[in-house]
């Protein structure tokens, strides 16, 4: 792959862009984000090999950027123009009817109809959802022993709990999932993206020709009217936020749990702190490590750094939340971390996704109290890529528990 783009931000004198992809970013991204931070609140990077940008580090960098649509705008086509069909980075950097590219009177409408679909979720019913879902997959692997909580919990609950929500039938679900995980590993991206994109368009015509009391059904039955290819485009969105980023926020709030004396030393005397976790993940390892990509339309000074017209500004949400001029001395009930991103483009979604992360943490640590990990914490692997942060696998072991009856 080559492209063809105008070098990342970057003062003179200083060294080569931070480098956002390869094992050592995957194993140590903090390593990275610390030695960015002598550029000041923004650092040139690369997202992938020949791909450069420019990553915000910096807290308050980051809320002007994300609250100033007008100077860095969503809509990365003209970025586009100049990249491969095959970079790994496109399908999740590139324009896309939805409500993440769009800006002004188009995001408001697309997003009115997230926001209003959103709103009639029952929580209560999804807590319920949720916590039959933990139960089953549990069941399936209680009497073992042993498990892998990232094959077999923490990826699969939230498509359990998405294709409840969202009317999906599960061999659509299944589609859905891997053409999104292929997108965030940035491995066959190409081929993924047309995965995701078949299957997000077989799920609008199912539920138009069967409607029911789901999210997708409101969305198609929203006064703004969607057409078929905008319905496509926000289900892809909200895949994407409802699955892959709630797999890495419940799987590192119990890597967490299990790993940290602060939190794993009350598991077995029935005190779950899970809320705390969470805050803890949120601020310090956030499912979303790098995103939220803006495009300047014409070249901007911005905090002594000029950034390019047309290259992607992305927002890193690890690196600004502990960014050292910001980091609170008490995390616990601390919502003022960006995790869920801040300004127009905040998430709509974030206190279900925290809900669908709580519950099934608690329900699994319910179920079985006495499970600890089955290797080290530093010998955990993580997936590739450069948005989010993701573990490979969650192995752990328990005291076998009996099927219920």
């Amino acid at each position: 792959m080559t492209i063809d783009q105008t070098r990342p931000a970057r003062e003179e004198g200083t060294d080569e862009p931070g480098r956002l992809y390869g094992p050592e970013f995957a194993a140590d991204p903090g390593r990275v984000y610390a030695a960015l931070r002598a550029h000041g609140g923004v650092a040139p990077v690369e997202l992938a090999p020949g791909v450069p940008a420019t990553l915000v580090i910096g807290y308050d960098a980051a809320l002007e950027v994300m609250r100033d649509p007008g100077r860095f705008p969503r809509d990365g086509s003209r970025w586009q123009q100049g990249v491969p069909a095959d970079c790994p980075v496109l399908p999740m950097l590139m324009y896309r009817p939805n409500t993440l590219s769009a800006n002004g009177a188009v995001h408001a409408r697309l997003r009115s109809v997230i926001t209003d679909s959103l709103d009639r979720v029952d929580t209560g019913a999804l807590r319920g959802h949720v916590e039959t879902g933990a139960d089953r997959l549990v069941d399936a692997f209680a009497a073992d022993g042993e498990a892998d909580l990232i094959g077999q919990y923490a990826r699969v609950l939230p498509l359990l709990v998405f294709n409840e929500l969202f009317g999906c039938p599960p061999e659509i679900g299944d589609r859905l999932v891997e053409g999104m995980s292929g997108i965030f590993d940035g491995t066959s991206a190409e081929e993924a993206n047309a995965v995701l994109n078949q299957a997000t368009r077989d799920l609008v015509a199912h539920k138009r020709a069967e409607p029911g009391a789901d999210v997708t059904s409101w969305m198609t039955g929203h006064p703004a009217e969607l057409d078929d290819d905008e319905m496509a485009e926000q289900m892809a969105l909200l895949l994407g936020a409802g699955t892959e980023p709630e797999q890495n926020l419940i799987a590192n709030g119990l890597r967490l749990l299990l790993s940290d004396d602060r939190f794993g030393g009350d598991l077995s005397g029935g005190s779950l702190p899970v809320e705390d976790a969470l805050d803890e993940i949120l601020w310090t390892d956030p499912p979303m490590a790098n995103f939220g990509a803006t495009f300047p339309r014409q070249d901007v000074d911005f905090h002594g750094h000029l950034l390019p017209a047309d290259q992607p500004v992305v927002i890193s949400y690890a690196a600004a939340n502990t960014d050292p001029s910001r980091t609170p001395h008490q995390r616990t009930g601390n919502r003022a971390h960006l995790a869920f991103a801040a300004g127009p483009h905040t998430c709509p979604a974030k206190g279900h996704a925290r809900l669908i992360a709580s519950a099934a943490i608690e329900t699994l640590l319910d179920r079985l109290p006495d499970m600890e990990l089955a290797v080290p914490a530093d010998e955990l692997e993580w997936r590739p890529g450069p948005f989010h942060r993701a573990l490979t696998a969650l192995p752990v072991r328990f005291p076998p528990e009996a099927p219920r009856p």
